[in-house]
């Protein structure tokens, strides 16, 4: 392996505990996440449903990233694969790929329940997924079940209420809140903007019909993989009637495991436009690969995707991004800070400002360099001020705050398609789903075609 620099080697979310100053070293932050454990649970009727299959998996493939003390699955693995990632022939292997520790742990740790009715609490923290239709989330463990018939899952949403579970669960697990898993939390990815009770049935959400047939993907990392994850989890009749072209410039480094849901340590070293395609291609869907950086003099032809998806971290990329002839985009950007990384932000474009006015300027970025952590590394020689600028201007981040905002952005392409309500502007921080700002997009989509498949 090559030697990496601790820029590219530092766990993205045990960054959070040292630019806190809840740790004051490297190791005393990994310390603190190799103590976090979680267990999942899953039933027997549940394990053998693809929607509930597609949670498991979501929430392991997040947790194992998060909770280093390890990630416990227990229920009845050995049944077929149904959901549609390219994951083996069984649950259970599908578990073993993705990192999970098969069996009963041999303590009490915080639980997620994937899906069943009420249940006795087996933790401070134990919670369940739920979901119906466009809608889901979770709720404590031994609340009512359920009223709502999972009838005509969008699968989607198994995604979302995994991806929220997980977060629920690191929370109550890294800041001690009794609060956290104690109230239903989630919302619907037909109406985001509804503030109404998600586990009510909403009359207008249709049946999922329609899938897209060719998009590009920008950035490859955090972002660019949940999307790859999310495209694979929607039912293609034949899954290589999608046609995906993948942009990175990137390769994988130690610290990509830690966000970045389809890379592990086997790929660290790859071209991140390698081994995504590779996935991309075992999942049966045809890509092509575009190993150059994304700028305005790109030119998008006419037999190529026209609807992007974004996952870049940078002003200049995106600034571009209406100017190479793609005629529908969706761009998600997530908070970077200690404070903020569970935030994020969504553009769908053309929009009534262009992308050279939305993100005119780089965003400010707080100096943590005079942090404790920082400073005694410095002290010690660990690390020059370079080194130490380098480290401390790397992003925290969390798979699960991506996973989310990929539910939410590839949702709009399918509200397009199925003629919903679309948004110019989704605001959303995992500390307060509830207070979340969307705002309805002016501009007429009615015109546009840019492809489907049946679903």
């Amino acid at each position: 392996m090559a030697d990496y620099s601790p820029a590219d080697k530092l766990h993205r979310l045990v960054k959070e505990a040292l630019d806190s100053g809840a740790a004051s070293t490297i190791a005393e932050a990994e310390y603190m996440f190799r103590a976090l454990s979680l267990e999942l649970v899953i039933g027997e009727k549940e394990a053998r449903d693809p929607n509930h299959q597609a949670a498991l998996l979501t929430a392991l493939a997040l947790a194992v990233r998060v909770f280093l003390g390890g990630v416990w699955v227990s229920g009845p693995l050995d049944v077929a694969l149904t959901c549609p990632l390219p994951l083996g022939e069984t649950l259970e292997s599908a578990v073993a790929f993705l990192g999970g520790k098969i069996g009963d742990p041999d303590r009490s740790i915080p639980r997620i329940s994937i899906g069943g009715g009420r249940q006795k609490r087996a933790h401070i923290f134990h919670v369940r997924t739920a979901f119906s239709g466009w809608r889901a989330g979770i709720v404590p463990a031994d609340a009512d079940e359920f009223a709502d018939p999972e009838n005509a899952v969008m699968p989607l949403s198994p995604m979302l209420a995994a991806a929220l579970a997980v977060n629920e669960a690191f929370s109550s697990s890294r800041f001690g809140r009794p609060a956290f898993g104690r109230k239903p939390v989630g919302f619907s990815l037909w109406n985001p903007a509804s503030l109404l009770d998600w586990r009510v049935s909403a009359a207008d959400e249709p049946k999922l019909a329609y899938l897209p047939n060719s998009i590009w993907l920008i950035g490859l990392g955090h972002l660019g993989q949940a999307y790859l994850w999310g495209l694979g989890l929607l039912p293609y009749q034949h899954a290589s009637k999608l046609s995906l072209v993948l942009q990175d410039v990137d390769i994988a480094t130690p610290s990509t495991v830690s966000t970045s849901i389809l890379t592990d340590d086997s790929q660290i070293g790859w071209k991140k436009t390698r081994s995504m395609a590779a996935w991309a291609e075992r999942r049966g869907f045809n890509a092509s690969i575009i190993e150059r950086l994304f700028t305005s003099d790109f030119r998008r032809q006419l037999t190529e995707p026209a609807i992007a998806m974004c996952g870049l971290d940078n002003a200049l990329g995106r600034q571009a991004l209406d100017q190479v002839g793609f005629e529908f985009i969706v761009e998600a950007g997530l908070g970077r800070g200690y404070q903020d990384f569970r935030t994020m932000r969504l553009y769908t474009l053309p929009a009534p400002r262009s992308a050279a006015e939305i993100w005119r300027e780089p965003g400010a970025s707080e100096d943590l360099s005079d942090r404790p952590g920082y400073a005694k590394m410095l002290e010690d020689g660990d690390l020059d001020r370079c080194g130490i600028t380098l480290l401390s201007g790397k992003a925290v981040g969390a798979p699960f705050v991506g996973a989310i905002a990929a539910c939410l952005a590839i949702s709009e392409i399918l509200r397009l398609l199925h003629g919903g309500p679309l948004h110019q502007l989704i605001d959303l921080s995992l500390q307060s789903i509830e207070h979340r700002s969307v705002i309805a997009h002016s501009h007429d989509f009615n015109k546009l075609n840019p492809g489907y498949v049946l679903a």
